[in-house]
């Protein structure tokens, strides 16, 4: 799964966090979990993580052990794949238009 389109217009490490959430958006993620997934250092993640949380798009959870970070329902998009997508918006996505 993949944020939706409104939230893409953001900062490229927010993207990333927010796409790495959005494919465990049940069970939510430690910070040590998006960091296997997302290619961007633990201080990136921390700005990224600040900045989604100001704006209401993640939530924390904290339990015994761990803690959770979970996309806002909101955020997350439908399951798609590029085969699901028409090739008119494939090439819409590519092209700067």
């Amino acid at each position: 799964m993949r944020a939706k389109p409104e939230y893409r217009n953001r900062d490229e490490t927010e993207v990333v966090v927010l796409d790495a959430l959005a494919d465990r958006h049940q069970e939510g993620m430690t910070v040590f979990e998006i960091r296997s997934r997302a290619d961007v250092t633990i201080d990136q993640i921390e700005d990224a993580l600040a900045a989604l949380k100001d704006d209401d798009l993640i939530v924390v959870e904290r339990d015994d052990e761990r803690t959770l970070i979970l996309p806002d329902e909101d955020v997350v998009g439908p399951e798609t794949s590029e085969d699901d997508v028409s090739l008119l918006e494939q090439l819409r996505r590519r092209l700067p238009f």
